[in-house]
């Protein structure tokens, strides 16, 4: 027996390492995305010192939300370029793979800078189509290619919801272009505003992957680990992009902006309880992402889409970054590291001074906070005061630093985090001046206050632990998280050793 374990370690130690590809396209490809991403940041620093947007006959046009997305965009590619280099190494498709990827990075760059209406489509429709291709990459592989399938369909939804509100647009203005369609709302009836509106917003929801459209992103766990952080990095994000880009079309109607922001709540706080009956790591991610994207779509829906886009850069940071060492992240978790610490009265004091001084100190520094008057920005600064509370709470809970140490730690951590994000917004707000209606002042409505209910419901469910007396509740999260049948790579039969 011993020989035996000896003569098997042996061949494992001496299993040799992943050479890299001998074709010149990962190479290649690589080196061109971060030229492009050095090219962006140019691009970023004359918006940043012209404060105007280029034009490009009709087709396309470059203004601070297309800088800032090409900045993000191609930083994001890159690391993903760069990983995958050795990551994918060995793969027989591995030029079909990068093909994909770096087409990916161009169908993004070309959909945030398209003015004309045409191409505008064409480059959402290409974002889905290479996206799908990725999570089926493993042409072997059934559930993979069922995978994509399933993606596919939802893109090619996406797609037709959003071609045919920018057709019917496009007819009723009399305009081909994004800027022409966009002045001419006014001459557009109230029916045809409202219809085109709920598509653009429904397309939207499809490509982030809201609730309950969040099928193909819980599906599409075969994609190989680099396109999955680019996906969860950067592609759900296009729904916060495609809103504030038709901001003048959606911010002008009540009932579209109400109806967002109460889908984008539900699908947070639904992402967020379907993490906990998740039992693998990639598709707790995937539950994370539903819930984040979620509070970027609340944000739209209340009027800060510059929030939205500071919201959905920042999470493209620490999901691809999750993604990408979500293999060390499987190798430290222990059962015994799943226990909880008892926070006790000082600990409860200590959340709650942090999260009220996290909201004030979001407040103050976006401006959100100073009307003694309730509107959408004190619906938004309550969010961020329940969401720091609860971070501030689990961290305590985790940390197995001193508790003196934890104390002091714990809201100098939190509170930078929200300083960081005000800081962001801010810039944000500043690239996007030239945006049409980049920030949009909302009128509270039964939604607003329904939410407000919702968020506080959900955080005294969760701290009070009622969620875990009833098996209703967690079948049923079970339930509305399961993926694609044909996508499931395991099943009980496989596991019959009989």
């Amino acid at each position: 027996m011993t020989e035996d374990t000896a003569t098997i370690d042996d061949d494992v130690a001496q299993r040799p390492e992943p050479t890299p590809p001998r074709s010149a396209v990962p190479r290649a490809s690589t080196w061109t995305v971060w030229t492009l991403f050095l090219a962006s940041l140019a691009v970023l620093a004359l918006t940043v010192r012209g404060g105007a947007g280029w034009e490009f006959s009709t087709l396309l046009r470059v203004d601070g939300l297309t800088a800032v997305m090409w900045v993000v965009v191609t930083f994001f590619s890159g690391i993903v370029h760069s990983y995958s280099r050795r990551y994918m190494a060995g793969d027989r498709d591995i030029e079909r793979f990068f093909g994909r990827v770096f087409g990916f990075t161009l169908a993004v760059m070309t959909m945030t800078a398209a003015n004309h209406v045409a191409l505008f489509v064409a480059a959402w429709l290409a974002m889905g189509l290479l996206l799908a291709g990725l999570i089926g990459h493993v042409r072997d592989w059934p559930q993979a290619q069922a995978a994509g399938r399933v993606a596919r369909r939802y893109f090619l939804a996406s797609s037709a919801l959003l071609a045919g509100s920018v057709a019917l647009l496009a007819w009723a203005t009399g305009a081909m272009t994004l800027t022409g369609i966009l002045t001419g709302l006014e001459g557009v009836s109230p029916t045809v505003t409202l219809v085109a509106a709920a598509g653009v917003v429904l397309a939207a929801m499809v490509q982030s992957a809201l609730v309950p459209f969040h099928g193909w992103l819980l599906s599409s766990m075969t994609a190989p680990t680099p396109a999955s952080a680019l996906m969860h990095a950067g592609f759900v994000n296009a729904g916060g992009v495609l809103l504030t880009r038709f901001a003048p079309l959606v911010g002008n109607e009540l009932a579209i902006m109400s109806a967002i922001v109460l889908v984008g709540a539900v699908s947070a706080l639904l992402g967020q309880a379907m993490i906990l009956v998740q039992t693998d790591v990639k598709r707790k991610l995937g539950s994370s992402t539903i819930a984040q994207m979620g509070f970027m779509l609340l944000q739209c829906g209340l009027g800060f889409f510059a929030a939205a886009i500071a919201h959905l850069i920042l999470h493209g940071f620490y999901k691809a970054y999750l993604f990408l060492s979500s293999g060390a992240g499987v190798e430290r978790v222990a059962p015994k590291d799943a226990g909880h610490t008892e926070l006790g009265f000082s600990g409860i004091a200590v959340s709650l001074v942090t999260a009220v001084g996290g909201g004030a100190l979001f407040g103050i520094l976006t401006g959100k906070a100073t009307s003694l008057t309730l509107n959408s920005g004190t619906i938004l600064t309550l969010v961020v005061v329940l969401t720091t509370l609860t971070a501030a709470r689990d961290i305590l809970r985790r940390s197995t630093l001193p508790t003196a140490v934890r104390f002091v730690s714990v809201p100098l951590v939190v509170l930078t985090a929200i300083g960081g994000y005000a800081v962001m917004f801010n810039a944000v707000s500043s690239m996007l001046s030239g945006v049409p209606m980049t920030h949009v002042s909302t009128e509270l409505t039964v939604v607003h206050y329904l939410v407000v209910a919702l968020f506080v419901g959900a955080y005294l469910v969760a701290e009070l632990g009622w969620y875990r007396s009833s098996e209703r509740l967690y079948v049923a999260l079970l339930n509305v998280s399961q993926p694609d049948p044909s996508t499931v790579l395991t099943n009980t039969e496989e596991y019959n050793d009989a």
